[in-house]
């Protein structure tokens, strides 16, 4: 049985309601309806509020849409006509792939899976998965026969958190099927919410890989002015001086050393890596990049323990400012964030520490032992201050942060560029 091409009365159900899977259901729910699936009670009854905790969708305009419909019970997905997938998918402690998520997903779906329905995944993965793991999850549970039965999908996400500019409907949408009819209704049924234009892939395989890689590259560049980075301040050379002059080129690619954390830059690379090495290749580089930018953090405490010494500052007695805490800047997403790893290392030193982050979801929860995330800058001096992520909120306040809260010798360990023209009595350090 081929999938109807008739869009007129789809129904459709996404998986998932996270940084991803919330903007897509409001965007199909302007023109279908659209079951909102999570297996978090609490976040459908948030979202029932009107209250998105990873402030994707600011408009609450869509409680009063009727085609958008936010559950959590597993009953309602036997409506559905397509299923789209956007469940996490994370590594494990041992960097490796963990697919539980996508395989529970898969499982459910499954479940309710009737002829002719078709299921889509968004899930960043490597080549493979959604055919070689997914598809015969799918067809176990629901005893269909893929492209008699069901037909399969693969339409990465790239959504980029915090990023108002370039949202889904406005982002080239890479489309795949399991076969030709699947391939012609996927990109019907994308095209016809974006504003933007659908790119059709060759096959789902090629979708994963070109998905995956975009992270990859990322991963590597911003690797490279790492390693930069940390040999330019071992020759006393300033990078971002560096940076900014080799910019002049026109053709030159203008990264930025920084921490490379959350769910995609920082996870992404270990999928193709896994993949490769189960099929006898080393991906060198892509570990190398991983490797780099893992060691940034400890790169950061190297440099903030050498300049305590150097101004003979107490470690014991001294206070230290924390700026930033999410994995990136005006978002509040923190998982993956790099900037746990300076909090440890730096805790494990006995160092006093206040870590202010007005974005963070997870304000005022405790990050390690008895140190808690703080909203607001506490009313006192430091003697050193990291610029750690670069938030609006810091940026536009850097200079009254400096006056405000630094002693008469204090080290400003600026990561991410925050603070421009120092005083004197600052000891103003860019990465």
């Amino acid at each position: 049985m081929k999938p109807s091409f008739d869009l007129e009365d789809k129904i459709i159900a996404i998986i998932g309601l996270g940084y991803v899977g919330l903007p897509l259901a409001v965007s199909f729910s302007k023109k279908y309806k659209v079951i909102a699936f999570d297996i978090d009670q609490s976040r459908i009854d948030e979202l029932l509020l009107g209250n998105d905790r990873t402030l994707e969708i600011k408009d609450t305009e869509f409680l009063r849409n009727k085609n958008l419909h936010f559950t959590y019970e597993e009953k309602t997905l036997g409506d559905a006509d397509v299923y789209i997938v956007t469940v996490p998918t994370p590594i494990k402690e041992s960097k490796e792939p963990d697919l539980k998520p996508l395989v529970s997903a898969s499982e459910l779906i499954g479940k309710h899976l009737t002829e002719g329905n078709c299921v889509i995944y968004e899930s960043t993965v490597y080549p493979g998965v959604t055919e070689e793991i997914c598809a015969p999850i799918l067809t176990s549970f629901s005893n269909l026969t893929l492209n008699k039965g069901y037909y399969l999908g693969y339409s990465p996400e790239r959504i980029n958190p915090g990023d108002d500019k370039h949202t889904f409907e406005n982002i080239t949408k890479i489309v795949s099927g399991s076969n030709p009819d699947a391939t012609y209704f996927i990109n019907k049924l994308y095209a016809s919410i974006l504003k933007a234009n659908t790119h059709i892939s060759p096959s789902i395989k090629v979708a994963e890989a070109a998905k995956v890689i975009e992270n990859i590259q990322r991963d590597i560049n911003i690797a490279l002015v790492n390693e930069l980075s940390m040999l330019f301040e071992k020759m006393n050379i300033d990078t971002e001086s560096v940076l900014s002059a080799a910019a002049t080129k026109w053709n030159f690619l203008n990264f930025k050393p920084g921490l490379v954390g959350g769910h995609c830059i920082g996870v992404d690379p270990y999928y193709l890596a896994f993949k490769a090495k189960e099929i006898g290749f080393h991906a060198e580089m892509i570990e190398s990049g991983r490797r780099i930018n893992d060691q940034y953090p400890k790169f950061i405490v190297e440099i903030l323990l050498r300049e305590v010494l150097k101004e003979k500052i107490n470690p014991i007695t001294s206070e230290i400012l924390l700026l930033g805490y999410t994995f990136k800047e005006n978002c509040p997403d923190i998982r993956n964030t790099k900037v746990f790893n300076i909090v440890e290392e730096l805790f494990s030193l006995k160092f006093n520490i206040d870590v202010v982050d007005p974005w963070a979801r997870d304000a005022d929860r405790t990050i390690i032992a008895d140190l808690v995330l703080k909203k607001k800058i506490p009313n006192k001096r430091y003697d050193v201050i990291i610029g750690a992520v670069a938030h609006d909120d810091f940026i536009s306040i850097s200079e009254k942060i400096v006056k405000e809260h630094s002693k008469k010798t204090c080290i400003i360990l600026d990561v991410k560029n925050i603070f421009k023209n120092c005083p004197d009595h600052i000891k103003h350090i860019s990465l």
